[in-house]
C-alpha cells in the first residue's frame, strides 16, 4: 500500500467555483462541526479566533481568507478540520468535508507554480481522479514562519 496515500478531501467554494483539496489523513486529528471561535485582538486577518477543544486551546484559521478567496460563510456543511502544523494543533475552516479516499502516487502530478492564486509553496501536487482534480496541500507550509510564530505567541498569551 506504499504506492498510495490516504487523504481527507474538503471543499472551498468561491462564487460558482468549487475547489477540492486533499490533506494526508496522518495530518488530520479530527473533523468537528464549526464552533464559534472567541475573537482575539491583533490576530492576523485569517485567524478567526480560538476555541477550547477538550481542554486544549487551538486557533481557528479561515483557509479561504488565507488563500485570499474571501471569507467563509458558515453553513450546516461547514467544518473545522483539526490538523497539525509543525507540531501545533490548528483548526481550519472549510466549506465542506466530502470524503476520505486513497489516491495512487502515480496519479499525482507536481504542482504548477500557481493554482487559482494559491502559490505552489503550499502544494505537494495535484491528484488526477477520473473526472476531477484534487489540489494536495502541504499543511506544514500553509503558514509562513512569521505566521507560525504569531500563532505560538497567541497561544502563550491565552494560556
Amino acid at each position: 500500500m506504499a504506492d498510495e496515500i490516504q487523504l481527507v478531501v474538503f471543499i472551498l467554494k468561491r462564487d460558482n467555483v468549487v475547489c477540492e483539496y486533499g490533506v494526508p489523513i496522518t495530518k488530520v486529528q479530527e473533523i468537528i462541526t464549526m464552533p464559534v471561535p472567541t475573537k482575539l485582538p491583533q490576530a492576523p486577518d485569517f485567524v478567526e479566533g480560538i476555541i477550547n477543544l477538550r481542554g486544549k486551546i487551538i486557533p481557528i484559521i479561515d483557509l479561504k481568507k488565507r488563500f485570499q478567496m474571501g471569507a467563509s460563510d458558515t453553513t450546516s456543511e461547514s467544518r473545522s478540520v483539526v490538523v497539525e502544523v509543525e507540531g501545533q494543533t490548528v483548526g481550519i475552516i472549510v466549506d465542506e468535508v466530502s470524503e476520505v479516499l486513497r489516491l495512487s502516487v502515480e496519479s499525482i502530478e507536481p504542482p504548477p507554480a500557481v493554482i487559482g492564486g494559491i502559490a505552489a509553496d503550499y502544494l505537494t501536487g495535484v491528484g488526477k481522479l477520473e473526472d476531477r482534480l484534487l489540489i494536495l496541500l502541504d499543511m506544514d507550509r500553509i503558514l509562513n514562519d512569521k505566521e507560525k510564530t504569531e500563532l505560538v505567541d497567541m497561544n502563550e498569551v491565552v494560556v
